[in-house]
């Protein structure tokens, strides 16, 4: 059966109103107001304050998890309850796209149907995105254009990998369900061409990482590129979930082992103190 993203219903829009279309434009401004755009906003504001520092880009360190006494059960609990409010935008998102007699997990594609094909291919992802993205940031580092990413600054405890394991579905949900599920279908409403679409979702995903240095704004610009398209031809959002959810994995709980295996290039930055630059956003990037 073809996917409702490759079917003629999609293809052919129907034309909206003035009114509908103004109405589709304060939704689609709301709902990033609340997430990805505010956090994408703030970071290109975090990058240009990092261009202005005495500091180069690669003498400066952000982290993507915020810290906590992981010793102290109070913060926490904190940090996980902040994670799970943090979905509350998909959750809107999700809302938002839900139609009498269709259910938005179908419609996206974010269920367990297909779950077989969907890991297979969310595997195949991480070959395609992963990798070379890590030697993106290596590139980045070694040119001094990219900043010094503490993909895991909780201190060592039991509960450390938990709230890791949350932080990394939250920031897959995050980015794959409203960069690509929500905003292709409210896009594809107002009339854009599907390419028009995808190139910019992953500029907007691309912004979303700009406080992590020039490397992983590209990377992540590229990342959306690949993923709109594979969303376009798959039809399927789970696949982008669980794919971007594995790449966190790796990196949050990875990141102690290449800290120590290469310092020059994960470890802390070598010359003057470097200065944290983290997204000033409730809502903090989670792709290192």
């Amino acid at each position: 059966m073809p996917s409702i993203w490759q079917s003629d219903e999609v293809d052919a829009v129907s034309p909206l109103s003035r009114s509908d279309r103004t109405r589709l434009w304060w939704e689609i401004g709301i709902v990033l107001a609340l997430s990805v755009g505010r956090s994408a906003l703030y970071s290109v504001l975090q990058l240009v304050q990092s261009l202005e520092r005495d500091e180069s880009l690669g003498q400066q360190s952000t982290s993507v998890n915020p810290g906590a006494a992981a010793s102290e059960f109070w913060p926490v609990l904190y940090q996980f309850l902040s994670q799970l409010f943090a979905l509350v935008p998909v959750a809107l998102a999700i809302w938002l796209l839900w139609e009498p007699g269709k259910s938005a997990f179908r419609r996206i594609g974010l269920d367990f149907r297909r779950f077989g094909g969907d890991f297979g291919r969310g595997v195949l992802l991480i070959v395609v995105i992963g990798v070379p993205g890590l030697g993106l940031y290596a590139a980045g580092r070694a040119l001094g254009i990219t900043v010094q990413v503490d993909a895991s600054p909780l201190d060592a405890s039991w509960w450390t990998v938990p709230l890791l394991l949350v932080a990394a579905v939250r920031a897959g949900l995050t980015e794959e369900v409203i960069f690509i599920g929500y905003l292709f279908d409210r896009l594809r409403r107002l009339g854009w061409g599907w390419w028009t679409i995808i190139l910019s979702t992953a500029a907007l995903r691309g912004a979303y990482h700009a406080y992590q240095g020039f490397g992983p704004m590209i990377g992540n610009f590229v990342m959306g590129v690949v993923f709109g398209w594979c969303y376009r031809r798959w039809g399927r959002v789970m696949p982008l979930v669980i794919a971007h959810t594995l790449i966190d994995v790796i990196a949050f709980i990875g990141y102690p082992l290449a800290a120590a295996w290469w310092p020059g290039v994960f470890g802390v930055p070598v010359g003057p103190t470097p200065t944290p630059s983290g997204t000033p956003s409730p809502s903090p990037s989670g792709t290192p």
